[in-house]
């Protein structure tokens, strides 16, 4: 019987679907996942039809199996907490424990100890619950935060601020402020070193800046108690302030390299000297403030360069989770027709074994009658010795095959209860077409230019490298940055006469006697306005860091660069080797089937001449074991020729499509086409 293997397998019943790029695994808020989930809920198999009576314990197989059932389903996204779209952003998400229960598929198929196995059923499995498939669902996912994380800028915490404001005034503001603005200082009141009163440049270097609007806020209340030996400006030796600062700002970072700051700063102060004809005060301020970087940080496409290639390391890890589910079929396959391959090979040792033990009875029992020659057991026994072992060792390396495939389609491998002591059963024979069709050498390379996964991840790889030597090829520019900020200001009080020094009467103007809202109306009319610019220069001198920084970036893209060429060359030498590879296996297949015919034809005749006598047991030893010999040499090349078959469709990246699988069903972990399952064999 001609044996062949099909170079394509249907899913029955099953729709080809081409993945959508926006279907991407799950993650943050884009609502990717939603889009890739399917609308239906499916009915398992097993369950009763509509309008059907179940049995009671049909019911209660579906109530256990549906905790397993809804554990291997369940998306593996964070879930976002259920809270005000305020809150949201301050709650983490709910990431999901791993899956390690298998899908309930695997149990359908095990009926009375043996797992009877279609190719089609071994790729479901391997899909639902292997391991690496499981791993690599997570990429997506983590690329995708990256995406989002990429996407608010750089990395520091919150606006910077070295300005300390307990116990602060404003300008004029009571006996502190008065002699502020005239510029003395009173020891223990002046202004920190290093201060700065209207922007912080805290980041140099081309790195985003956040792109999160940064609200803050902040109220500070003193109680200071200040020593005046100067009793003429506040009568007082001793001023006790009560204040109250607060100070609300919202900050937004731009994509050009700038940032637009809007802070408004309110003083309250409440002070015993008697010279404040002003008492207690108010003194708001209100101030924007712009900063740009106009050289080396300067520019949409070096602050959004990190942004970018996030967007081109998801894309990457869609295409390495497809390399992966590649590589997880390939596997499943491969280990499936050798699995095939060892129980046809432990059938043909059995056989054999059978037969050399039929035939050293029959030798035993002409040496008994005197036929033969007591000598001639040695050569019978030596036969049956020999095809024993050999089928003990056939055994063994099928137990092998069977344990490397659980392990593919298990997420417990050998642990699973349900694969313990299951055999595995392949259904499907291994047949090789009478005819190959393949397309032109040159077809075949294009179509693996264009469809393997691994040669479009390092694609884009390559082109992520080079925007992010954007960033180096940047930093060679010195600093130069601009701060632009205007401000105003109002000032406002409880008006009371006060007598000074010298029995003169003081009392304060009548456009100042009022409360926060009169200071809040010299504020808006702009009766105090404040500009401010600032230019800022800085170069390193040689520049050498920058420098290398940049030709290492280079280099090592253009060691990338001929790394990818070497890949894609070697792409034609690969398609070429497996076509050359599926031809002679093709032809030692033909040669292997005809030399087994023929050594089966020599041993049945060298078999009847020993029972009509003319023929010797050594000669029927040596015809069995020419035989063995031959159907082991054909098994190899039927293996050797759906290898090769494998190997080509996952060198031009046609692997999945020839098999069916879908992206879609892969990133779920859910294979809708169901598994039928055949009668046991009796």
């Amino acid at each position: 019987m001609t044996r062949q293997i099909p170079n394509r397998v249907d899913f029955a019943g099953e729709e080809r679907v081409q993945r959508d790029p926006a279907q991407r695994a799950g993650g943050p808020p884009d609502k990717r996942l939603a889009a890739s989930r399917p609308g239906g809920r499916l009915r398992t198999r097993g369950s009763a039809p509509q309008g059907a009576s179940a049995p009671l314990f049909a019911v209660a197989a579906m109530l256990l199996c549906a905790p397993l059932a809804c554990a291997q389903q369940s998306s593996i996204a964070p879930i976002a907490p259920h809270a005000p779209a305020i809150l949201r952003p301050y709650l983490a998400h709910d990431v999901p424990p791993v899956r390690l229960a298998n899908s309930p598929r695997l149990s359908e198929l095990v009926r009375a100890g043996t797992l009877y196995l279609t190719v089609q059923d071994a790729i479901a499995l391997a899909l639902e619950n292997n391991i690496d498939i499981e791993v690599a669902r997570y990429n997506p996912l983590i690329q995708a935060w990256n995406v989002t994380r990429s996407e608010a800028g750089g990395t520091l915490p919150g606006v910077p601020s070295n300005a300390s404001q307990a116990g602060s005034v404003a300008s004029g503001q009571g006996v502190a402020g008065s002699l502020q603005a005239a510029g003395q200082s009173i020891l223990g009141t002046g202004p920190a070193r290093g201060q700065s009163t209207n922007a912080t440049i805290s980041q140099i270097g081309p790195i985003t800046p956040i792109l999160d609007p940064i609200i803050q806020e902040t109220t500070t209340l003193s109680h200071i108690t200040t020593v005046y030996p100067d009793a003429e400006v506040s009568i007082s030796p001793a001023i006790i302030d009560m204040t109250r600062t607060s100070t609300a700002s919202i900050q937004q970072g731009l994509l050009t390299g700038g940032t637009v700051t809007l802070t408004y700063i309110d003083h309250y102060l409440n002070e015993n000297s008697p010279s404040d004809d002003l008492n207690p005060t108010s003194a708001p301020a209100l101030s924007v403030s712009v900063t740009q970087y106009l050289l080396n940080s300067a520019g949409i496409a070096v602050n959004a360069r990190f942004i970018n290639v996030a967007k081109m390391n998801r894309d990457a890890s869609d295409l390495a989770f497809q390399t992966q589910v590649v590589n997880t079929v390939s596997q499943v396959l491969n280990a499936y027709y050798a699995l095939e391959a060892a129980d046809e090979d432990v059938k043909a040792k059995r056989s054999a074994a059978e037969t050399a033990t039929t035939f050293l009875g029959n030798v035993k029992e002409q040496v008994r009658i005197g036929t033969l020659a007591p000598s001639e057991t040695i050569n019978a026994e030596s036969l049956a010795v020999t095809a024993q072992q050999a089928l003990v060792d056939s055994e063994a390396a099928l137990q092998q095959q069977e344990t490397q495939l659980k392990n593919l389609l298990s997420r417990s491998g050998t642990a699973d209860p349900v694969l313990a002591g299951a055999r595995i059963l392949p259904v499907d024979p291994i047949r090789i077409p009478e005819h190959d069709d393949l397309p032109p050498l040159e077809d075949l390379v294009k179509q693996a230019l264009a469809n393997r996964t691994d040669l479009a991840s390092e694609r884009e790889n390559e082109a992520a490298k080079i925007v992010s030597n954007l960033g180096t090829k940047n930093g060679l520019l010195p600093f130069a940055v601009v701060v632009g900020s205007e401000s105003q200001a109002g000032l406002a009080g409880t008006g009371k006469t006060v007598t000074t020094l010298n029995g003169q009467a003081s009392v304060p103007l009548p456009y100042f006697v009022g409360g926060i809202g009169t200071a809040l109306g010299q504020v808006f009319r702009r009766d105090f306005p404040s500009e401010n610019i600032t230019g800022a220069w800085e170069s390193t001198f040689r520049n050498r860091q920058a420098l290398s920084d940049y030709a290492i970036d280079q280099l090592t893209l253009r060691q990338t660069q001929l790394s990818n060429r070497k890949d894609f060359n070697q792409v034609q030498v690969d398609v070429q080797n497996y076509v050359i590879a599926l031809r002679q296996a093709r032809a030692r297949y033909d040669a292997a089937v005809r030399n087994r015919t023929l050594q089966e034809q020599l041993y049945a005749s060298e078999r009847k001449r020993f029972e009509l006598g003319a023929s010797i047991p050594y000669n029927v030893t040596q015809q069995q074991r020419d035989l063995i010999t031959a159907q082991n040499s054909e098994m190899t090349a039927l293996v050797a020729y759906i290898t090769a078959r494998i190997a080509l469709d996952r060198t031009t990246g046609a692997i999945l499509p020839a098999n069916h699988v879908t992206l879609a069903e892969a990133s779920q972990g859910k294979v809708i086409r169901k598994s039928v399952v055949p009668e046991p064999q009796k």
